[in-house]
């Protein structure tokens, strides 16, 4: 009898969706390209896909189903590895078509509509808008408009949007407002990508499957969290997007909230969409404004803790931009030196910040957030450090001070789980040294992990929201970010702090966290 592989035995007991027509719009983009196109073809070949599945591509470039079934092997060689007499490839291709035209063209719907019918393809339909955020409103309004939004049981219309949903606050709610006019919010799946790895998931089960870990998931035993995520890339060609994000709008907002509110979440009653989603928007709302209603900070445990002598209302916020330098043996130029990029920019691609949450579980527990590019090292991880024991009893007798426990959640790119305690040293001596416990999904079950994108695509088919962000998680994440933009609105013109490519930050990202006694982790 062979031995039991769960990633491949799992397959036998998951869900399979219904028949699914999967439109995307923006089809010749890079994200359809890159990530959509090989999630498809590798949901293929796991047979997690219905046997009645097309692919209908939307966009401006001019081209007929041939040209986009060429576009979706090119595809799979380039970032999926996969050779051109692949059969799974070859099938799936014979049931790809494209519609060409102008995204605020109502034709251009009409001819979606159509060729559902065409391909006999409307039982299920799947919008997916890999397009420009601007361009989200009109799509949706052209959607609901042309009667693609809505249709009867057991039918389904569903709409995945990509990040970055909203500016700000404003326009977040703005947004929302579009798309419940045409869309019920069950119907709609705002995606985030880092919810989708394992590693990210495995948190709920690490948490509320074990007896071990959450007696002592609190402000008793844990000193701090730090959550990273580090990029060794600059701003490569997304310089036009990216002038107008920024870090705390393209990382901080959606990404780094997430994971804060699936390690500070309360136990769900239930696996359930709704009571997961729940629990993540109470401690959401229980994160301490970073800057109050007359524009000064929050205070603290009690004291006003800053970063900044010239300007309170970001005591607890750093910004900072690369300059030129290092990273991985290669020199690499400033961000106001990268094309499309303006000479006196303040846009920001490195930022920390340290969060104070209002609950019984983690009221005093920092929360201390860090993101940006060109750092030495691409790696996400949320790092638990726990308090030192209470009474230091090897203290006279080893030389070397214990070291605080540490739990360390790998989310990308080796997804994992590492444990850090204190060991004894062989020999006759008592001498104390921190070990490492290491579990690693490719070592422990074997086979390919799924991509991200590949497990939130099939969940928007079999219809499960678990993974994706609802409307008032948006507009609360906002809530929080939405004043410190405001305030750096008012800080001088051309005036931001400078890191070197290939280091891990400004220095005041180190004294935000130094006037609290602590570092950040070394990764």
């Amino acid at each position: 009898m062979p031995p039991i592989n769960p990633l491949r035995d799992n397959l036998r007991i998951e869900a399979t969706p219904g028949p699914t027509t999967l439109v995307i719009f923006g089809a010749s983009g890079d994200l359809t390209k890159r990530k959509l196109l090989p999630a498809v073809y590798h949901l293929a070949r796991n047979q997690r896909l219905p046997p009645r599945f097309a692919v209908i591509g939307v966009g401006r470039t001019q081209m007929d189903d041939d040209a986009f079934r060429d576009q979706f092997k090119d595809s799979l060689r380039e970032f999926a590895k996969v050779g051109g007499d692949d059969e799974v490839a070859s099938s799936l291709a014979r049931r790809i078509y494209y519609v060409a035209g102008d995204l605020g063209d109502p034709e251009v719907y009409a001819r979606i509509k159509a060729r559902l019918t065409e391909i006999e393809g409307d039982e299920g339909v799947l919008h997916y808008l890999a397009i420009p955020p601007g361009v989200y409103q009109s799509v949706i309004a052209q959607l609901g408009n042309a009667g693609l939004a809505k249709a009867e049981a057991p039918a389904w219309r569903r709409v995945i949007i990509e990040k970055p949903f909203g500016i700000d606050l404003a326009s977040a709610r703005s947004l929302n407002a579009v798309v419940h006019q045409h869309f019920d919010e069950e119907q709609v799946f705002r995606i985030d990508h880092y919810l989708g790895k394992e590693t990210v998931q495995n948190l709920l089960v690490f948490r509320f499957g074990n007896g071990m870990y959450e007696p002592v998931w609190n402000r008793r035993y844990i000193d701090h969290v730090q959550i990273t995520a580090a990029e060794t890339v600059g701003v490569e060609r997304r310089a036009a997007y990216y002038e107008g994000a920024g870090a705390l709008r393209d990382m901080v907002q959606n990404h780094m909230m997430q994971l804060l509110a699936l390690v500070a979440m309360e136990p769900p009653t239930a696996f359930t969409a709704e009571s997961v989603r729940d629990r993540k928007m109470d401690a959401l709302v229980s994160v301490q404004p970073l800057i109050d209603e007359n524009g000064r900070a929050s205070r603290h445990e009690g004291r006003m803790s800053r970063s900044n002598d010239t300007d309170p209302a970001l005591a607890n916020v750093v910004r900072a931009q690369y300059s030129s330098g290092w990273v991985a043996g290669e020199a690499v130029p400033g961000y106001r030196q990268e094309p499309d990029v303006a000479a006196d920019s303040t846009t920001e691609t490195f930022v920390a910040l340290k969060l104070q949450l209002d609950s019984w579980r983690w009221a005093g527990v920092p929360f201390y957030i860090r993101t940006g590019k060109r750092l030495p090292k691409r790696t996400t991880e949320i790092a638990i450090q726990f308090r030192r024991p209470p009474l230091q009893i090897f203290r006279r007798v080893s030389p070397s001070s214990v070291a605080p426990n540490l739990l360390i959640v790998n989310v990308q790119p080796d997804e994992g789980i590492s444990v850090r305690f204190e060991a004894k040293l062989p020999g006759t001596r008592m001498q104390l040294a921190p070990v490492m416990m290491n579990f690693r999904y490719g070592t422990a079950f074997g086979g390919q992990v799924p991509e991200a994108y590949e497990t939130l695509l099939l969940d928007a088919m079999i219809g499960d929201p678990t993974l994706f962000a609802r409307h008032d998680f948006v507009e609360a994440s906002w809530a929080l970010i939405t004043p410190v933009h405001e305030a750096w609105r008012q800080e001088p013109a051309g005036v931001i702090p400078n890191y070197e490519a290939g280091g891990w930050g400004p220095a005041e990202a180190d004294a935000l966290m130094s006037r609290d006694g602590r570092r950040w982790r070394t990764l």
